[in-house]
């Protein structure tokens, strides 16, 4: 399963993606923290924190890149170890993406014109539908 895109965890921890987003937050939340064995601030064997512990930090501070990666790296390898996890994550993953309209492998892009003079450019990122320019 690839790790879901730290800018998407970040947008809905900051609150950007509103309600639907903040709801979507609060179902993370509750996925992880949902296993009776896990406590939400617990240290893994490798002192690495508990993916819990992750998304408080993420809560803490939502423009922490650095933070969302290690929750997205967290979120991960939960999932690798928990079958039932990576099925519940990756329905969540699908859910978030559609709101966000976020890509699976992260929303960064780079465009750019140089040189002369252009008519009619459009640049556009995830169309799920027909475009009609005329």
């Amino acid at each position: 399963m690839e790790p879901v895109a730290a800018d998407l965890l970040m947008a809905l921890a900051s609150g950007t993606a509103g309600a639907a987003g903040q709801n979507l937050w609060e179902r993370l939340r509750a996925l992880v923290q949902r296993s009776p064995d896990r406590q939400p601030d617990a240290v893994q064997d490798d002192g690495e924190p508990e993916v819990g512990a992750l998304v408080g930090a993420l809560d803490d501070d939502a423009s922490d890149e650095q933070r969302a990666a290690r929750l997205a790296e967290g979120l991960a390898l939960r999932a690798r170890q928990d079958p039932a996890f990576a099925e519940a994550l990756a329905q969540w993953r699908r859910e978030a993406e559609q709101l966000s309209g976020a890509s699976a492998g992260g929303g960064t892009q780079h465009q750019e014109i140089s040189g002369g003079t252009q008519h009619n450019v459009v640049f556009t990122r995830d169309v799920h539908g027909s475009i009609n320019l005329g």
